[in-house]
């Protein structure tokens, strides 16, 4: 079973924005969440350019640190890059890996804190 239609749509579904980088910093995908997000920067449009341009000097050494620090080890696989408390929440860079072993990229993980506000099974 080709599993790649599954794999997009919980990455579409996702309400926290999705940036996934392949290993030459080149955005590959973003989620609706992210376009939106980013917006204001490009949007969808951001897609197929280089993440390093849409952050400043000090962020790019940061993000180029975190890579050479994934390529050191397999279990080399999430770093907090900071905190947000005006949204509540916790920003990491993770790494991904072919079958666990070979970096092919890395994307932006967003971790809310808000509790939610729905209730249960709330089809409404």
């Amino acid at each position: 079973m080709e599993l790649s239609a599954f794999y997009k749509s919980v990455l579409d579904a996702d309400r926290a924005p999705i940036v996934i980088c392949d290993m030459s910093n080149t955005i590959v995908y973003m989620n609706p969440c992210a376009a939106e997000r980013y917006a204001k920067r490009g949007g969808e449009k951001l897609i197929g350019s280089n993440i390093l341009d849409c952050h400043n000097e000090k962020s790019r050494e940061l993000i180029l640190k975190v890579i050479e620090w994934f390529k050191k080890s397999e279990s080399n696989n999430i770093v907090h890059t900071f905190k947000n408390p005006k949204e509540d929440k916790d920003v990491y860079m993770v790494a991904l890996r072919d079958g666990g072993k070979k970096l092919i990229g890395y994307y932006e993980k967003h971790e809310y804190r808000a509790h939610e506000t729905a209730k249960p099974y709330d089809f409404s």
